[in-house]
């Protein structure tokens, strides 16, 4: 399955195949939510803060990733959120600039193809580093059948910082917040012979390099 695309969905046509793939796995699948329809603007363009991306399988589409650009960190007290010791809103808004992964969903027929999510975080990767923002904050379902979990923290670096009972999605699972710095995932895995790192970080060497760079040179010398 080598005709992995992805894109920017800017276009009625993309935001179709998004619509039909949150229909097949958040509304039908899964149980979720009740409207496909609702969960991305009818209109979409560069200044909304947010970003949807779709990829595609020969033409077929075959993934979702929705970026919210500058979340709110602090939680609504409904959520019953608790940190892990030692981090809050505060805290994080210390560490950097943030990035929050959202709707992304793979259908059940492309599950087994890690490059669709992978070139999908890719160019999610892309699109934050070129934006000066450093860290992706994420949701996962604890013991939920297709929990991302451990791809995200075995394989991407995701760190663990706090647990919430509810949200905006009809799960009754528990919330489990990830957060993952990029540049210091980045300098673990650039010099790796790993397929699935080099499928995550292709063609931005040069980029996150200078990010890094240009990070070290910022930070202010005591």
């Amino acid at each position: 399955m080598s005709g992995i695309t992805v894109q920017r969905v800017l276009g009625s046509d993309d935001r179709q195949g998004v619509i039909d793939i949150i229909e097949q796995v958040f509304q039908k699948e899964k149980n979720w939510i009740s409207s496909a329809h609702s969960q991305i603007p009818e209109e979409l363009d560069a200044d909304q803060p947010f970003s949807w991306f779709i990829a595609r399988v020969n033409g077929r589409p075959a993934g979702v990733l929705r970026l919210l650009y500058d979340p709110p960190l602090n939680l609504p007290e409904a959520y019953h959120v608790t940190f892990v010791p030692g981090i809050d809103a505060d805290f994080l808004r210390q560490q950097g600039r943030y990035v929050e992964i959202g709707r992304f969903m793979i259908p059940w027929e492309f599950r087994r193809n890690h490059r669709i999510a992978l070139r999908l975080m890719r160019a999610a990767t892309e699109e934050v580093v070129s934006r000066d923002y450093t860290h992706f904050i994420t949701d996962v379902f604890e013991n939920e059948q297709h929990s991302p979990l451990n791809f995200h923290t075995r394989v991407l670096g995701f760190e663990v910082i706090g647990r919430h009972l509810f949200g905006d999605l009809n799960c009754g699972c528990t919330r489990i917040i990830l957060t993952l710095d990029i540049l210091k995932l980045y300098s673990r895995v650039k010099d790796s012979r790993s397929r699935i790192y080099s499928e995550l970080t292709a063609g931005m060497h040069s980029l996150l390099e200078y990010k890094k760079r240009k990070l070290q040179t910022d930070i202010p010398k005591s």
